[in-house]
Protein backbone atom coordinates (compact mmCIF):
# COMPACT_ATOMS: atom_id res chain seq x y z
CA UNK A 1 0.00 0.00 0.00
CA UNK A 2 1.42 3.61 -0.61
CA UNK A 3 1.88 6.36 2.22
CA UNK A 4 1.58 9.64 1.30
CA UNK A 5 2.16 12.95 3.16
CA UNK A 6 -1.28 14.59 3.63
CA UNK A 7 -0.05 18.11 2.05
CA UNK A 8 0.80 15.94 -0.99
CA UNK A 9 -2.99 15.14 -1.53
CA UNK A 10 -4.44 18.11 0.10
CA UNK A 11 -4.31 21.46 0.91
CA UNK A 12 -4.50 22.21 4.36
CA UNK A 13 -5.49 25.55 5.15
CA UNK A 14 -5.16 28.07 8.04
CA UNK A 15 -8.21 29.89 9.34
CA UNK A 16 -8.74 33.87 9.90
CA UNK A 17 -8.17 36.06 13.40
CA UNK A 18 -11.82 37.02 13.12
CA UNK A 19 -12.75 40.02 15.19
CA UNK A 20 -15.22 39.69 17.72
CA UNK A 21 -16.10 43.57 17.64
CA UNK A 22 -17.48 42.75 14.23
CA UNK A 23 -19.83 39.19 15.07
CA UNK A 24 -23.79 39.78 13.95
CA UNK A 25 -26.71 38.11 14.57
CA UNK A 26 -26.78 36.92 10.96
CA UNK A 27 -24.78 36.80 7.50
CA UNK A 28 -21.91 34.01 7.08
CA UNK A 29 -21.32 31.59 10.54
CA UNK A 30 -17.88 31.28 11.66
CA UNK A 31 -16.69 27.96 12.70
CA UNK A 32 -14.49 28.34 15.78
CA UNK A 33 -12.83 25.62 17.85
CA UNK A 34 -15.85 25.08 19.98
CA UNK A 35 -17.45 24.12 17.16
CA UNK A 36 -14.80 21.22 15.93
CA UNK A 37 -15.67 18.01 18.52
CA UNK A 38 -14.91 14.87 17.70
CA UNK A 39 -16.61 13.29 14.87
CA UNK A 40 -18.92 16.46 14.09
CA UNK A 41 -19.97 20.01 14.33
CA UNK A 42 -21.28 21.40 17.39
CA UNK A 43 -23.51 24.58 16.44
CA UNK A 44 -25.40 25.74 19.63
CA UNK A 45 -23.96 28.73 20.21
CA UNK A 46 -23.56 30.36 16.37
CA UNK A 47 -21.66 33.65 15.36
CA UNK A 48 -21.85 35.84 12.46
CA UNK A 49 -19.95 37.62 10.14
CA UNK A 50 -21.32 40.43 8.00
CA UNK A 51 -22.42 38.86 4.68
CA UNK A 52 -20.73 41.94 2.80
CA UNK A 53 -17.47 40.17 3.67
CA UNK A 54 -17.59 37.77 1.86
CA UNK A 55 -15.83 38.96 -1.45
CA UNK A 56 -12.82 40.22 0.97
CA UNK A 57 -12.15 37.03 2.83
CA UNK A 58 -13.33 34.51 -0.14
CA UNK A 59 -9.97 32.46 1.04
CA UNK A 60 -11.42 31.49 3.95
CA UNK A 61 -14.74 30.25 3.01
CA UNK A 62 -15.78 26.78 3.71
CA UNK A 63 -17.88 24.38 1.64
CA UNK A 64 -19.96 21.47 2.10
CA UNK A 65 -17.54 18.29 2.98
CA UNK A 66 -14.55 20.08 4.12
CA UNK A 67 -12.70 18.24 7.12
CA UNK A 68 -12.14 20.61 10.69
CA UNK A 69 -9.11 19.81 12.51
CA UNK A 70 -8.58 21.25 16.05
CA UNK A 71 -5.24 22.70 16.46
CA UNK A 72 -5.43 24.22 19.71
CA UNK A 73 -6.61 22.64 23.28
CA UNK A 74 -8.51 19.56 22.36
CA UNK A 75 -6.08 18.64 19.28
CA UNK A 76 -6.57 16.56 17.03
CA UNK A 77 -10.41 16.79 17.02
CA UNK A 78 -11.47 16.32 13.38
CA UNK A 79 -15.48 17.22 11.95
CA UNK A 80 -16.82 17.24 8.72
CA UNK A 81 -18.65 20.51 7.49
CA UNK A 82 -22.45 20.06 6.66
CA UNK A 83 -23.78 22.24 4.06
CA UNK A 84 -26.36 22.63 6.50
CA UNK A 85 -24.17 25.32 8.20
CA UNK A 86 -22.94 27.17 5.24
CA UNK A 87 -22.11 29.78 4.22
CA UNK A 88 -19.29 29.78 6.54
CA UNK A 89 -15.75 30.82 7.20
CA UNK A 90 -12.86 29.36 8.62
CA UNK A 91 -11.83 30.77 12.21
CA UNK A 92 -8.20 30.83 13.48
CA UNK A 93 -7.04 27.89 15.27
CA UNK A 94 -9.03 25.51 12.84
CA UNK A 95 -7.34 23.99 9.90
CA UNK A 96 -9.29 22.88 6.86
CA UNK A 97 -8.05 19.98 4.89
CA UNK A 98 -9.75 19.56 1.34
CA UNK A 99 -8.54 16.67 -0.96
CA UNK A 100 -6.99 18.34 -3.93
CA UNK A 101 -6.32 14.91 -6.13
CA UNK A 102 -9.02 12.20 -7.20
CA UNK A 103 -6.50 9.62 -4.99
CA UNK A 104 -8.60 9.92 -2.20
CA UNK A 105 -12.19 10.62 -0.97
CA UNK A 106 -13.21 12.85 1.28
CA UNK A 107 -14.53 10.16 3.57
CA UNK A 108 -12.24 7.89 3.64
CA UNK A 109 -9.97 10.87 4.84
CA UNK A 110 -12.61 11.52 7.50
CA UNK A 111 -12.86 7.71 8.78
CA UNK A 112 -9.00 7.81 9.09
CA UNK A 113 -8.36 10.73 11.18
CA UNK A 114 -11.50 10.60 13.20
CA UNK A 115 -9.46 8.30 15.16
CA UNK A 116 -8.31 7.96 18.99
CA UNK A 117 -5.01 7.17 17.26
CA UNK A 118 -4.69 10.64 15.15
CA UNK A 119 -5.85 11.85 18.34
CA UNK A 120 -3.01 10.59 20.08
CA UNK A 121 -0.60 11.40 18.07
CA UNK A 122 -1.80 14.86 17.70
CA UNK A 123 -1.27 15.54 21.55
CA UNK A 124 1.88 13.69 21.62
CA UNK A 125 3.24 16.32 18.32
CA UNK A 126 1.72 19.30 20.20
CA UNK A 127 3.73 22.30 22.26
CA UNK A 128 2.64 24.63 24.55
CA UNK A 129 2.43 23.98 28.10
CA UNK A 130 -0.33 25.89 29.21
CA UNK A 131 -2.17 25.04 26.12
CA UNK A 132 -1.36 22.67 23.67
CA UNK A 133 -0.90 23.74 19.32
CA UNK A 134 -0.45 21.79 16.52
CA UNK A 135 0.29 23.56 13.27
CA UNK A 136 -0.85 23.21 10.08
CA UNK A 137 2.69 22.22 9.00
CA UNK A 138 3.03 19.35 11.00
CA UNK A 139 -0.58 18.40 9.50
CA UNK A 140 1.32 18.56 6.19
CA UNK A 141 3.61 16.32 7.01
CA UNK A 142 1.38 13.76 8.75
CA UNK A 143 1.69 10.31 6.39
CA UNK A 144 -1.36 8.51 5.54
CA UNK A 145 -1.61 5.09 4.02
CA UNK A 146 -3.23 5.61 0.27
CA UNK A 147 -5.52 2.28 -0.64
CA UNK A 148 -7.15 2.05 -3.82
CA UNK A 149 -10.00 3.95 -4.97
CA UNK A 150 -12.09 0.85 -4.85
CA UNK A 151 -11.07 -0.38 -1.35
CA UNK A 152 -11.31 3.29 0.10
CA UNK A 153 -15.18 2.82 -1.43
CA UNK A 154 -15.68 -0.44 0.73
CA UNK A 155 -13.87 0.65 4.08
CA UNK A 156 -16.33 3.80 3.62
CA UNK A 157 -19.28 1.57 2.93
CA UNK A 158 -18.98 -0.64 5.96
CA UNK A 159 -17.88 2.25 8.19
CA UNK A 160 -21.43 3.62 7.31
CA UNK A 161 -23.09 0.44 7.76
CA UNK A 162 -21.63 0.53 11.50
CA UNK A 163 -22.17 3.88 12.27
CA UNK A 164 -25.76 3.54 11.29
CA UNK A 165 -25.46 0.17 14.25
CA UNK A 166 -24.29 2.34 16.81
CA UNK A 167 -26.94 4.92 16.28
CA UNK A 168 -29.60 2.35 16.46
CA UNK A 169 -28.47 0.96 19.52
CA UNK A 170 -27.63 4.32 21.15
CA UNK A 171 -31.45 5.19 20.73
CA UNK A 172 -32.60 1.87 22.15
CA UNK A 173 -30.43 2.48 24.95
CA UNK A 174 -31.69 5.48 25.77
CA UNK A 175 -35.53 4.13 25.55
CA UNK A 176 -34.40 1.66 27.87
CA UNK A 177 -33.25 4.01 30.21
CA UNK A 178 -36.53 6.06 29.76
CA UNK A 179 -38.52 2.75 30.42
CA UNK A 180 -36.50 2.44 34.27
CA UNK A 181 -37.48 6.10 35.15
CA UNK A 182 -41.18 5.33 33.47
CA UNK A 183 -41.14 2.37 35.97
CA UNK A 184 -39.69 3.70 39.18
CA UNK A 185 -42.90 6.75 39.00
CA UNK A 186 -45.28 3.71 37.86
CA UNK A 187 -44.21 1.91 41.47
CA UNK A 188 -43.28 4.89 43.10
CA UNK A 189 -45.27 7.77 42.22
CA UNK A 190 -44.05 11.33 41.61
CA UNK A 191 -41.06 11.31 43.99
CA UNK A 192 -41.06 15.36 43.87
CA UNK A 193 -44.76 15.11 45.59
CA UNK A 194 -44.57 11.36 46.87
CA UNK A 195 -48.02 10.78 45.34
CA UNK A 196 -48.03 7.52 46.69
CA UNK A 197 -47.68 8.60 50.40
CA UNK A 198 -45.29 6.43 51.67
CA UNK A 199 -42.73 7.34 54.81
CA UNK A 200 -39.97 10.40 53.89
CA UNK A 201 -37.33 9.84 55.96
CA UNK A 202 -33.49 11.18 55.92
CA UNK A 203 -31.31 8.98 54.77
CA UNK A 204 -28.93 9.08 58.22
CA UNK A 205 -31.66 6.75 59.54
CA UNK A 206 -30.24 3.81 57.40
CA UNK A 207 -26.42 4.64 57.20
CA UNK A 208 -24.11 1.74 58.91
CA UNK A 209 -21.60 3.61 57.30
CA UNK A 210 -20.20 6.47 55.51
CA UNK A 211 -16.17 7.45 54.51
CA UNK A 212 -15.18 9.56 51.32
CA UNK A 213 -12.25 9.05 49.91
CA UNK A 214 -8.42 10.39 50.64
CA UNK A 215 -6.34 13.03 48.71
CA UNK A 216 -2.97 11.86 47.82
CA UNK A 217 -3.97 9.36 45.61
CA UNK A 218 -2.03 10.46 42.66
CA UNK A 219 1.63 9.05 43.33
CA UNK A 220 -0.19 5.83 43.73
CA UNK A 221 -1.90 5.94 40.55
CA UNK A 222 0.36 3.28 37.96
CA UNK A 223 -1.01 1.20 35.03
CA UNK A 224 0.16 -1.73 36.78
CA UNK A 225 -1.77 -1.11 39.97
CA UNK A 226 -3.32 -4.20 41.56
CA UNK A 227 -6.66 -2.24 42.35
CA UNK A 228 -8.89 -0.48 40.64
CA UNK A 229 -9.51 3.70 41.25
CA UNK A 230 -12.97 5.31 40.60
CA UNK A 231 -13.63 8.82 40.43
CA UNK A 232 -16.36 10.85 39.62
CA UNK A 233 -16.16 10.27 36.06
CA UNK A 234 -16.70 6.68 36.87
CA UNK A 235 -20.06 7.33 38.34
CA UNK A 236 -23.12 8.83 36.45
CA UNK A 237 -27.00 7.82 36.19
CA UNK A 238 -27.17 5.29 38.63
CA UNK A 239 -24.35 3.26 37.30
CA UNK A 240 -20.41 2.64 38.00
CA UNK A 241 -19.15 2.71 34.50
CA UNK A 242 -15.71 1.29 34.09
CA UNK A 243 -14.29 3.16 30.63
CA UNK A 244 -10.78 4.34 31.51
CA UNK A 245 -11.30 3.17 34.52
CA UNK A 246 -7.82 3.77 36.57
CA UNK A 247 -5.50 1.68 38.51
CA UNK A 248 -4.02 1.94 41.85
CA UNK A 249 -1.01 0.43 44.09
CA UNK A 250 -2.08 1.36 47.56
CA UNK A 251 -0.50 2.02 50.24
CA UNK A 252 -0.70 -0.70 53.80
CA UNK A 253 -2.35 1.85 55.89
CA UNK A 254 -5.51 1.87 57.38
CA UNK A 255 -6.70 5.78 55.70
CA UNK A 256 -6.78 3.56 52.76
CA UNK A 257 -8.64 0.64 54.11
CA UNK A 258 -11.16 3.09 54.90
CA UNK A 259 -11.53 4.31 51.11
CA UNK A 260 -11.76 0.62 50.13
CA UNK A 261 -15.15 -0.15 48.81
CA UNK A 262 -17.94 -3.30 48.96
CA UNK A 263 -20.23 -4.53 46.97
CA UNK A 264 -23.62 -3.19 47.44
CA UNK A 265 -22.41 0.64 48.72
CA UNK A 266 -24.02 3.66 47.42
CA UNK A 267 -20.97 6.13 45.78
CA UNK A 268 -22.17 9.83 45.76
CA UNK A 269 -20.41 12.89 44.14
CA UNK A 270 -19.52 15.48 46.67
CA UNK A 271 -17.96 17.75 44.11
CA UNK A 272 -18.07 19.33 40.54
CA UNK A 273 -20.84 17.45 39.07
CA UNK A 274 -22.90 17.05 42.33
CA UNK A 275 -25.05 13.75 43.14
CA UNK A 276 -24.00 11.79 40.91
CA UNK A 277 -24.44 8.02 42.15
CA UNK A 278 -23.75 4.77 41.18
CA UNK A 279 -23.73 0.79 43.62
CA UNK A 280 -20.92 -1.14 43.82
CA UNK A 281 -21.36 -4.12 41.57
CA UNK A 282 -19.52 -7.44 42.79
CA UNK A 283 -16.93 -7.28 39.76
CA UNK A 284 -15.95 -4.14 41.18
CA UNK A 285 -15.53 -5.08 44.75
CA UNK A 286 -13.66 -8.35 43.49
CA UNK A 287 -10.87 -5.63 42.24
CA UNK A 288 -9.76 -4.20 45.67
CA UNK A 289 -11.71 -0.97 44.22
CA UNK A 290 -11.20 2.58 46.24
CA UNK A 291 -12.58 5.74 45.65
CA UNK A 292 -11.10 9.42 45.56
CA UNK A 293 -12.00 12.42 48.35
CA UNK A 294 -14.65 13.62 45.90
CA UNK A 295 -16.56 10.32 46.34
CA UNK A 296 -18.68 9.75 49.43
CA UNK A 297 -19.39 6.20 50.24
CA UNK A 298 -22.40 4.88 52.08
CA UNK A 299 -23.14 1.42 53.04
CA UNK A 300 -26.91 1.34 53.78
CA UNK A 301 -29.49 -1.13 56.11
CA UNK A 302 -30.51 -2.98 53.33
CA UNK A 303 -33.36 -4.44 55.95
CA UNK A 304 -34.90 -1.58 55.30
CA UNK A 305 -33.54 -0.03 51.83
CA UNK A 306 -32.06 -1.20 48.61
CA UNK A 307 -28.79 1.01 47.92
CA UNK A 308 -29.97 0.43 44.25
CA UNK A 309 -33.55 1.72 44.85
CA UNK A 310 -31.91 4.81 46.73
CA UNK A 311 -29.54 5.33 43.90
CA UNK A 312 -32.28 5.71 41.26
CA UNK A 313 -34.41 7.93 43.70
CA UNK A 314 -31.30 10.44 44.65
CA UNK A 315 -30.72 10.86 40.72
CA UNK A 316 -34.88 11.90 40.21
CA UNK A 317 -35.77 15.64 39.92
CA UNK A 318 -36.82 15.28 44.07
CA UNK A 319 -33.04 14.31 44.44
CA UNK A 320 -30.78 16.91 42.77
CA UNK A 321 -33.17 19.58 43.97
CA UNK A 322 -31.98 18.22 47.26
CA UNK A 323 -28.50 18.22 46.46
CA UNK A 324 -28.47 21.71 45.15
CA UNK A 325 -30.24 22.88 48.29
CA UNK A 326 -27.43 21.71 50.28
CA UNK A 327 -24.37 22.85 48.27
CA UNK A 328 -22.29 24.13 50.92
CA UNK A 329 -20.75 26.44 47.80
CA UNK A 330 -21.90 29.04 46.04
CA UNK A 331 -19.12 29.08 43.32
CA UNK A 332 -17.76 25.31 43.52
CA UNK A 333 -19.75 22.58 44.52
CA UNK A 334 -19.50 20.68 47.46
CA UNK A 335 -21.32 18.51 50.19
CA UNK A 336 -20.72 17.26 53.83
CA UNK A 337 -21.41 14.24 56.05
CA UNK A 338 -23.87 15.98 57.43
CA UNK A 339 -25.91 17.43 54.37
CA UNK A 340 -25.57 14.06 53.05
CA UNK A 341 -27.19 12.26 56.03
CA UNK A 342 -29.96 14.73 55.80
CA UNK A 343 -31.04 13.97 52.77
CA UNK A 344 -34.57 12.86 52.60
CA UNK A 345 -35.67 9.80 50.72
CA UNK A 346 -39.57 7.63 50.58
CA UNK A 347 -39.39 4.70 52.01
CA UNK A 348 -41.59 1.95 49.91
CA UNK A 349 -42.05 -1.49 51.66
CA UNK A 350 -38.21 -3.46 50.96
CA UNK A 351 -39.70 -5.79 48.54
CA UNK A 352 -41.21 -3.51 46.37
CA UNK A 353 -37.99 -1.82 46.22
CA UNK A 354 -36.39 -5.30 45.61
CA UNK A 355 -38.97 -6.14 42.86
CA UNK A 356 -37.92 -2.46 41.07
CA UNK A 357 -34.32 -3.38 41.31
CA UNK A 358 -34.96 -6.89 39.72
CA UNK A 359 -36.24 -4.74 37.04
CA UNK A 360 -33.62 -2.81 36.76
CA UNK A 361 -30.83 -5.56 36.32
CA UNK A 362 -33.22 -7.00 33.39
CA UNK A 363 -32.86 -3.94 31.85
CA UNK A 364 -29.49 -3.79 31.99
CA UNK A 365 -28.80 -7.30 30.88
CA UNK A 366 -30.78 -5.98 27.55
CA UNK A 367 -28.50 -3.01 27.32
Amino acid sequence: MEYIKLGAICDVINGYAFKSKKYSTSGVRIIRITNVQKGYVEDASPVYYPLNTINELKKYILYSGDLLISLTGNVGRVAILDKKYLPAFLNQRVACIRPKSDKILKEYLFYMLNTNLFEVKSINSSKGIAQKNISTEWLKNYVVPLPSIEIQQHLISILKKLEKAVRNKKHELRALDKLVKARFVEMFGDPVLNSKKYPEKALENYINFITSGSRGWAKYLTPKGKAWFLTIKNVKNSHIVINNIQSVEPPDSKEAQRTKVKEGDLLISITADLGRTGVVSSDIASHGTYINQHLTCIRLNTEFINPVYASYFLETVAGKRQFNSKNQNGVKAGLNFDAIKSLKIIIPPIKRQNSFVSFVEQVDKSK
